[in-house]
């Protein structure tokens, strides 16, 4: 099975001076937990709800005045619509995350791989693997 057969589709980013606010209302109001940060056409962060509660709130920041790029994380990894699901999803045990951007050939965000969309598409051995893996305390 192919990435593109199991990930969600029309996913949206948001620009790096987004109010950490607006981020919250979009998270609430669409029912997610993450939203890729894009600047230039390209990726360049995600930002997920612990995102906001432990690099925002925690931090005693201003939230009045923070944005997606005071709390994003910056790296971007990703996997393309072609690639294996298990090869994406074992690229994603292996970064311990939850979510992963998916790109088609001319390098543009064509939606996210989830662990619900893993869950109702991988087999039952991958997907307990990968909960495993995922799951693991971070040292």
């Amino acid at each position: 099975m192919k990435v593109r057969e199991a990930m969600h589709s029309g996913v949206e980013w948001v620009a790096p001076d987004t109010p950490l606010t607006e981020l919250a209302r979009i998270m609430r109001d669409r029912d997610i937990g993450s939203i890729p940060v894009g600047e230039n056409d390209r990726l360049v962060g995600m930002v997920t709800d612990r995102d906001i509660v432990c690099k925002g709130l925690a931090r005693d920041i201003d939230v009045r005045r923070a944005t997606a790029r005071d709390v994003m994380t910056q790296g971007i990894h990703c996997c393309r619509e072609d690639d294996d699901l298990e090869e994406a999803v074992r690229h994603m045990e292996k970064l311990k995350v939850r979510r992963l951007p998916v790109i088609n050939e001319s390098m543009r965000m064509t939606g996210i791989l989830s662990f619900g969309d893993i869950s109702h598409a991988a087999s039952k051995g991958l997907l307990s693997e990968y909960a495993r893996q995922v799951s693991a305390h971070h040292h």
